[in-house]
């Protein structure tokens, strides 16, 4: 299996709990430090934060995950952002929004996608155009509707406000990572019937 170890960082093992030091992966998974890989993929995360992917919303869904399920600690998934300076709790909570300037990598269960910025793949690539994913998604609550179309491009209708938000997106397995044509990285995550993202709750 692939290693990966991001070294140096301030670890948000959970939004509040930090420690700077390294973070070990091995393949799909958050591993202790003994037993990461002789020779792995290194990412420099010095005077970074290294935060999970966390999508507080839904905990409040139908069938919510464990509680510590978006913790940086051995045995959870390997699903990270690596972010240059500080971030605050809310921000990992509520809505994680990134200048492509300040982000080092995106880690998806153990899969370096983003590095220095850029998309490692383009849009849209390893998503069949069948993908039941690929659809419009609303929550009407914050009358928001998000449409995901097979080129890996979305966009937003807001307030009755057609493509207000329009960008790129790729999936990689229940996340979803978006970077806005105004040039900046949000995620998200597919969970059960919905799709979780920036304190929307979207159902197709």
């Amino acid at each position: 299996m692939v290693g990966l170890t991001v070294c140096g960082g301030t670890v948000h093992r959970t939004p509040v709990d930090t420690a700077v030091g390294d973070l070990s992966v091995q393949g799909s998974t958050v591993v202790s430090d003994a037993d990461r890989a002789t020779a792995p993929t290194v990412i420099d995360a010095r005077g970074s934060s290294v935060v999970p992917l966390f999508v507080d919303t839904v905990f409040a869904a139908p069938e919510p995950p464990a509680a510590d399920a978006f913790d940086l600690i051995p045995g959870n998934p390997a699903t990270f952002a690596v972010i240059d300076g500080r971030v605050g709790p809310d921000e990992i909570r509520n809505m994680l929004v990134v200048r492509p300037e300040r982000l080092r990598a995106v880690v998806v269960d153990g899969s370096v996608i983003v590095r220095d910025g850029r998309a490692v793949r383009p849009e849209g690539a390893g998503v069949s155009a069948t993908d039941p994913r690929l659809a419009a998604w609303s929550d009407p609550r914050r009358d928001m509707t998000q449409f995901l179309t097979a080129d890996g491009r979305y966009s937003e209708t807001r307030s009755g406000r057609r493509n207000a938000w329009t960008g790129r997106f790729w999936i990689d397995g229940a996340r979803i990572t978006y970077l806005d044509d105004t040039g900046f990285w949000v995620f998200g995550q597919f969970h059960g019937r919905q799709l979780h993202h920036a304190g929307f709750v979207l159902e197709r």
